[in-house]
């Protein structure tokens, strides 16, 4: 069967910049001209980009028109993590750890508005098989409005900096019918060659644009999103 390619003038690359923890971070991805922001809420795992929901709620206020929000949690019920969601107030939910279908259906429920992307880790050895990436997407993919590809170490499950092997997440981008979204150890050297190897539907970076000090550096958001914009010519899928 012949594979079925998306019309890039009707399906740009989307563009999502995340751990953003400041209002200098906020400036430099909007002048970057990122397409959504992420906001760490919530987290189990090490990161230096966790926010309060007071904190990130006051960054979302803030945001401009057409700009979506996204809310990073590394939480796994739904209670506490549609209690989190609807003090920061922002638009998407993606969900970074592993998490029960019934978790995910009483969040749908209670959050019908509410767009949700599940994180599924591409990796092998200790971090789980390749098979079972997966087979963790394709039973996902049905209860979630989008799916994120990325990396994990032994004690991060983002923000890893590392990439993953990108012909798994290719073959995943073909075997779901929902948009997939690329991240793990992305940054503007590697992009174009992740973006040819994988075509998602969208991009997700953290680490790759950021300085020396962790903070998030004008010079590279623009170079990352930029890559983005001059390779909107490629098929993407879906």
């Amino acid at each position: 069967m012949r594979e079925a390619v998306a019309n890039p003038s009707t399906t740009p690359l989307r563009v999502k910049l995340c751990g953003i923890r400041s209002q200098a971070d906020l400036a430099i991805a909007l002048n970057a001209g990122a397409d959504a922001l992420g906001f760490i809420v919530g987290a189990r795992h090490r990161t230096e980009d966790e926010l309060t929901p007071a904190a990130a709620a006051a960054l979302l206020a803030t945001l401009p028109p057409f700009v979506s929000s996204v809310m990073v949690t590394h939480l796994q019920r739904a209670t506490p993590i549609v209690e989190l969601l609807r003090q920061v107030g922002a638009t998407t939910l993606q969900l970074q750890d592993a998490i029960e279908p019934e978790e995910l259906r009483a969040i749908r429920n209670a959050l019908p508005a509410v767009k949700l992307i599940k994180a599924i880790h591409v990796s092998d050895g200790n971090w789980g098989s390749v098979a079972g990436a997966l087979t963790e997407a394709m039973a996902a993919a049905p209860l979630v409005d989008a799916l994120l590809l990325d990396s994990r170490t032994a004690d991060r499950i983002g923000g890893t900096g590392l990439p993953h092997d990108w012909s798994i997440s290719r073959r995943i981008v073909k075997s779901v019918s929902k948009p997939v979204i690329l991240a793990g150890g992305l940054r503007p050297e590697n992009l174009q060659s992740a973006l040819e190897a994988v075509r998602p539907a969208a991009v997700d970076v953290n680490s790759g644009i950021e300085d020396a000090a962790g903070n998030k550096d004008a010079q590279r958001a623009g170079a990352f999103v930029r890559i983005c914009r001059n390779l909107s010519k490629l098929p993407l899928h879906p």
